[in-house]
């Protein structure tokens, strides 16, 4: 089993959203990732804060089984009906993770977001 957790200061990611626009969501988001965090006007910077954060824990999890630089949209949050996040995996890390059961939980407020990721 291994464990990777991140914490994300909300504000530096609205700082980059803003800055860079497009060119970073898109560098670090799916399509499904955009349109869930737009969805969520009033706290749309903390859930891309928490989508972030549970990225950067995906590949706290996995090292060192990935020795080379990760790619954001290999990692997609999504959520059940329910509101439940779960972890969709694409690409190399689909390969490295081979149907290995991936738990993960995120929270936000304000000025932070966190998340912690399990693999088992």
């Amino acid at each position: 089993m291994r464990c990777g957790t991140d914490i994300v200061n909300v504000a530096r990611v609205r700082e980059s959203i803003e800055k860079l626009g497009e060119k970073f969501i898109k560098r670090v988001y799916t399509d499904e990732e955009i349109n869930y965090c737009e969805s969520r006007r009033m706290c749309k910077f903390e859930s891309y804060a928490a989508r972030f954060a549970a990225k950067e824990a995906v590949y706290k999890a996995i090292s060192p089984a990935k020795e080379s630089e990760g790619v954001f949209t290999e990692v997609e949050v999504r959520n059940e009906e329910n509101g439940r996040p779960y972890i969709i995996l694409h690409g190399e890390l689909k390969k490295i993770i081979n149907g290995k059961n991936i738990e993960v939980s995120l929270s936000h407020e304000k000025e932070y977001a966190i998340a912690t990721v399990v693999i088992e």
